[in-house]
């Protein structure tokens, strides 16, 4: 229409002045006849769309941005000049065409031009205000890790990732710049392909047949690693506040492959291996032991290593096909994997199946409808062993195994396994042979987005996702003769859970003049659904005799009481951003959730979360120009709040129960009714823990790109943390949940350093290296400490080795202090009040649990065909308490039992009572090569079908130097009390694995 109006206009002016047109002035005709708008796309060297490229027209002066996907239009004629101007990338001036254009920006010396996965979006490292990191799957390839959150070992400063086991498939704990909770947790959110998911379990435990509970096995088990295309690590409350209500303890927004440009693509992956123990403990050998023994009765005339007894090499091996392609309107790809893993413990492993398909595709005019789906289904089979965490001093596999006496032969003279005769105390080998425990899960997380351009600048985008998984774990113990369940014992344990999001939001996207705006509003809504049945049976057949229990559980024995759960809750958000920048130099970004749980009480459904941030790049201002070392350097600030929704369901609530002991006498015939109980009293105050976090970070590239990498200091502060402490007068129950005006204070300085130290055609090396420092402080607790990290040892029935408490760091250790032995080898501790006796009141406490220091190194070479990469981890001024040596502690010689070669030897007295202290308080220093791959990539020459084959030979935790006398330094038992968090706890979990890989990536 304008266009018809500009040309009766140019008509009526013609023909009103013939001269004019007849000497060609007749400008105003011409351009409405040569402008129209011109589109195209912009993108990187290697074919990804670039969001936020400037395009500017020499002509009419007009410009624009790209969008989300690098699509771009403005009005322009043919042959116009347009500027294409995007930190990071050279600039092109390239002139318009009347069809689609598709330009390719080549990088420059810069790092800010770098495209990064924020929440609900993309930005460039330019426009980032807030503190993040993304790793790629070229930097997180190393190595054979079940679950992604492993991926992120040594890889991003203000990250520590802690075992919670060796065992395959087991959980992992994810600290992000410390630990922000007392009872909360501190596992960060984790959102895959935009579906957020729960930190809830979607694996079953296992029971405690008086070996310990096991934990259920890690949640993130289910992605397949060689999916993973990048990982982003929002930090600070900047980055993560868009989350709101889950994101105090940081969000891993993780995105899978999709189809590449080009010709279609097939890709084989495969890896092959072997693993073992990282480190044997230094236990007293059968020569040894009887040199030490002070009642002979304790020979029994053999010679075992038992920790070569359920200790093996285990197996693993991965294999993973996977093709896809980029269509001129969308793209596909397809995954299969098969991992299987054999542990290195005799009867453990990990089975893994996997599959996945993302397609996105294109309809109407101009790309105007785009939809995206990501489907994954996984299906997990896991064999465990007797060995939780819960169990005492004589309760597991593993510490049975350190405690065997060597001199005990593994069989009899009839070939059976011999028989201890102790109670409390088993032959391994034999408590092996005895318990199955098997557990599948299967998992399908998927959704579906929709993205419809409304108009230029203006889009909608719809996001349906569902998180659906069922577990079965059959756990069973048979008939034998130990005191722990001698008649046999089975127990299915189930879990179903489901999530659901529905998600609607905008986009707006205007650049005019040296203005660049973009605006986010949506709504968000999810529901998390939970239930669980639990039956089992008694007094079982023995083994080998009819239909396991597992297959057949009404073949034999007595059925016991069935129990069951389900829970549900919902999470209803309004979450908008605004991102501002000007003329690439100065930019704003402020953010608001708004979070509404039925998780809290009905007077504090909703909470609040904003965040601002700005950011200058002074590298673009005319002061540096002149500066040729310096090709970027921004500075940063951010404030923002973020919440903690970790709480358990249904605890703003009352609870009551009927019970017998609270129960009366209704009649003379002495028939006891059943009274009511109140087991936790109503608190509708209840609301998040709130975490408020200040950071300032630099950003620079120096020296033509050699040189590159990012400062920042942090903040963090959490604040209405929630506790279960003791309530006041006339409360029905003795404590209450609440939130309570204390802090708990976390900062410290983070850096990440980036060398290119040769960058030539046959020969490149990068070197990267992370740390960061962390301080952690407890202030205005209300109470005078709360304690947890249970205790496992003889005579130690609750004994707590964390505290927590007014001006100390989380988890601190509280015990007495070990000063030695005396002439006699008796134990020394400090008289810390002076009373001349030795008791509890002389503890003192520890700071340490959590390390003030931790650091990567990653390097990569690569010289023509071949490459190498390693990856050194470490830590420092951290403490372990070593529940395991505790367990063999020196009167075990005087019990029968095996004592670790260090107590021996430092002639401590076989009569000396078992007291925690700080004699099993170690330091938790070590630095590890976690990592190193050799490879070589193979090309043939005239096959156009083969594009390439990469061989290489990889190894896994190769070496460690460490004074820690465990197992491995890098390990945190879940050793809880009351709901508050342990910290710094070891207590004789699966050990750690040296892992040696030869593998191919084979590329069609």
């Amino acid at each position: 229409m304008n266009n018809q109006l500009l040309l009766m206009l140019a008509v009526w002016l013609s023909a009103a002045s013939p001269a004019m047109a007849a000497t060609g002035t007749h400008s105003i005709y011409e351009q409405a006849i040569r402008q129209t708008p011109v589109k195209g796309i912009v993108v990187g060297a290697d074919g990804t769309p670039l969001p936020g490229v400037s395009i500017k027209s020499v002509t009419s002066n007009k410009g624009t941005t790209t969008n989300d996907r690098g699509e771009f239009s403005i009005d322009a004629a043919p042959g116009d000049q347009l500027v294409f101007t995007f930190i990071g990338y050279t600039q092109q001036i390239i002139a318009a065409t009347s069809t689609p254009m598709k330009i390719t920006l080549s990088s420059s010396n810069s790092q800010l031009g770098e495209v990064v996965v924020v929440g609900y979006g993309s930005q460039t490292k330019a426009d980032v205000t807030g503190a993040l990191t993304q790793l790629k799957a070229d930097n997180i390839k190393q190595g054979a890790p079940i679950s992604v959150d492993n991926m992120l070992q040594g890889k991003v400063s203000g990250v520590r990732i802690a075992q919670s086991s060796g065992e395959p498939g087991a959980g992992v704990d994810v600290f992000i710049r410390g630990v922000g909770s007392i009872r909360s947790g501190s596992t960060p959110l984790f959102v895959v392909d935009g579906v957020p998911l729960s930190n809830d379990n979607v694996s079953a435990g296992g029971p405690d047949f008086g070996l310990g509970s096991s934990e259920p096995k890690n949640p993130l088990n289910f992605l397949n690693t060689s999916d993973i295309e990048t990982m982003t690590i929002l930090k600070d409350a900047s980055a993560a506040a868009i989350y709101g209500a889950r994101g105090s303890n940081g969000v891993v927004l993780i995105t899978t492959k999709h189809g590449s440009k080009g010709a279609p693509t097939l890709t084989y992956d495969m890896y092959v291996g072997n693993s073992k123990v990282i480190k044997k403990l230094d236990v007293l050998n059968a020569a040894e032991y009887r040199k030490a023994l002070v009642d002979p009765a304790y020979d029994h005339g053999g010679n075992t290593d038992w920790q070569d007894v359920i200790y093996r090499n285990g197996s693993l091996q991965n294999h993973n096909v996977s093709f896809g392609k980029t269509t001129n309107t969308g793209s596909y790809l397809a995954s299969l994997s098969r991992m299987s893993q054999d542990g290195i413990v005799e009867k453990s492993s990990f089975k893994r199946t996997t599959a996945r398909l993302n397609a996105e595709e294109s309809f109407l005019d101009d790309k105007r409808l785009t939809v995206k789906m990501n489907l994954t289904a996984s299906d997990i089979n896991e064999t465990g062993i007797p060995n939780g965490n819960t169990a005492g001093s004589d309760g597991q596999l593993i510490i049975h195994a350190l405690m065997a006496n060597p001199t005990c032969s593994l069989r009899d003279s009839t070939g059976a396994y011999t028989n201890f005769n102790m109670n409390a105390h088993y032959n391994p080998a034999y408590l092996l042979s005895i318990w199955d425990d098997h557990t599948n899960t299967f998992r399908v997380l998927g959704n579906i987005e929709a993205a419809f351009r409304i108009l230029p600048g203006l889009n909608y985008r719809f996001n349906y996702g569902v998180d659906k998984s069922t577990s079965e774990r059959n756990t069973t113990i048979y008939p034998n003769y130990t005191d722990r369940q001698p008649s046999g014992a089975y127990q299915q344990n189930n879990l179903k859970s489901l999530t659901t999001l529905v998600e609607h939001y905008l986009t707006y996207n205007k650049s005019f003049n040296k203005h660049n705006l973009e605006l986010l509003g949506g709504f968000s809504y999810q529901k998390f659904s939970f239930s669980g049945t639990t039956y089992g049976l008694q007094g079982i057949a023995a083994q080998g005799v009819g239909v396991a229990p597992e297959y057949n559980p009404g073949y034999s024995g007595t059925t016991t009481s069935p129990s069951g759960y389900a829970q549900e809750n919902e999470l209803q958000s309004g979450f908008g951003r605004i991102n501002y920048n000007y003329d690439s130099r100065y930019m704003f970004t402020a953010s608001l959730r708004a979070d509404g749980s039925t998780r809290f009480g009905n007077n504090n459904k909703y909470g609040y979360f904003p965040s601002f941030a700005l950011g200058w790049t002074i590298s673009q201002e005319d002061f540096m120009k002149d500066l040729k070392m310096v090709q970027d350097l921004k500075l940063r600030a951010s404030w923002g709040q973020t919440g903690n929704q970790e709480v358990t369901n249904k605890i703003t609530q009352a609870s009551y129960s009927l019970s017998s002991a609270s129960g009366y006498y209704l009649y003379n015939d002495q028939t006891l009714i059943n009274g009511v109980t109140v087991n936790r009293t109503a608190n509708p105050d209840l609301k998040w823990e709130m975490v408020e976090q200040l950071n300032i970070g630099l950003d620079f590239t120096l020296l033509k790109g050699k040189l590159y990498g990012s400062l920042e200091y942090y903040n963090k502060t959490t604040k209405d943390p929630i506790l279960n402490i003791p309530s006041g007068p006339l409360s029905p129950t003795t404590t209450v949940w609440k939130n309570v005006d204390a802090s708990i204070v976390n900062k410290g300085f983070e850096f990440t350093l980036g060398t290119q130290l040769v960058r030539t055609k046959d020969f490149s090396w990068t070197l990267d290296v992370n740390g960061s420092t962390l301080s952690n402080t407890i202030k205005d607790l209300p109470v005078s400490e709360l304690y947890s990290g249970s205790i496992s040892g003889p005579g130690l029935s609750g004994v707590n080795a964390n505290i927590y408490k007014n001006g100390y760091e989380a988890g601190s250790f509280y015990m007495l202090k070990h000063l030695g032995y005396d002439k006699d080898g008796k134990d020394i501790f400090e008289d810390k009040n002076k009373d001349g006796v030795i008791n509890s009141d002389d503890r003192e406490i520890f700071q340490g649990a959590l390390p003030n220091f931790n650091f990567g190194i990653n390097s990569n070479l690569r010289y023509k065909a071949f490459d190498l990469g390693f990856n050194f981890i470490g830590q420092t001024g951290g403490l372990l308490v070593n529940n395991t040596a505790l367990d063999l502690n020196i009167n075990s010689l005087a019990s029968d039992r095996n004592v670790l070669r260090k107590f021996y030897e430092a002639g401590a007295s076989t009569t000396n009572a078992v007291q925690l202290s700080s004699l099993y308080l170690e330091k938790s220093d070590f630095i590890r090569l976690a990592n190193l791959r050799l490879g070589y990539t193979l090309t043939i020459p005239h096959q156009d079908w083969l594009k390439s084959i990469n061989l290489y030979v990889s190894a896994q935790n190769l070496w460690t130097i460490s004074g820690y006398s465990g197992y491995d330094p890098l390990v945190n038992t879940t050793k809880t009390v009351g709901g508050n968090q342990s910290l710094g706890i070891d207590y004789t979990t699966y050990p750690a694995a040296k892992t040696f890989l030869l593998g191919a990536t084979v590329k069609f």
